[in-house]
């Protein structure tokens, strides 16, 4: 028998019982099933590039006779999808990351200043980031992960549609709205 005082989280977790760590501070506790080098190993293995939202845009462009660069370093932000005959530049970004309001953000109750801090600095340089590339005559879609995770293949190509008709057409930016009516030219 396992003494749950000299016992470890982790150990206590492998028996079954839930484990919760408290912080000093009020009401700051976090409900963990792995040690800190675990969760810090976890979350650095979260990918910043070539993430499925990414890889179902760049497939379907591709269907459709588009071709591409991927994040390309010499731009600002190094875009996800980069069409230089177009000029234009396709930035897919997660919505939690990014701080998009919509049904898959939420604010993190544990750690909420580093979070805080982290999401909004997000949300700083992508802005500059677009500012950077209006500077350089670059035309930017920015399309959110909410408009294609879980959604149908109705949806989908609505999406690509609107994308598809903005590459071609003659408009400065493509933002896809996360309410899921129609494709806003700015």
């Amino acid at each position: 028998m396992v003494s749950v005082i000299d016992a470890s989280p982790r150990s206590l977790w492998q028996l079954g019982y839930q484990v919760t760590l408290f912080f000093p501070g009020p009401n700051y506790s976090m409900t963990d099933i792995v040690d800190a080098r675990t969760r810090s190993r976890m979350m650095s293995g979260i990918k910043g590039k070539n993430t499925k939202p990414e890889v179902v845009v760049r497939q379907r462009l591709h269907e459709r006779g588009f071709r591409f660069r991927l994040h390309r370093r010499d731009l600002p932000g190094s875009p996800d999808i980069v069409l230089p005959k177009y000029q234009a530049a396709i930035l897919i970004n997660g919505c939690f990351w990014h701080g998009h309001h919509c049904r898959l953000f939420k604010w993190p109750r544990t750690r909420p200043d580093f979070w805080r801090t982290k999401i909004e600095g997000n949300i700083r340089r992508d802005r500059q980031k677009m500012s950077e590339l209006h500077g350089l005559n670059w035309r930017v879609c920015m399309l959110w992960e909410c408009e294609i995770k879980g959604m149908g293949e109705d949806h989908l190509n609505r999406v690509i549609d609107s994308i598809s008709e903005w590459l071609i057409g003659e408009g400065s930016d493509l933002s896809i709205p996360h309410g899921r009516t129609q494709a806003v030219r700015e």
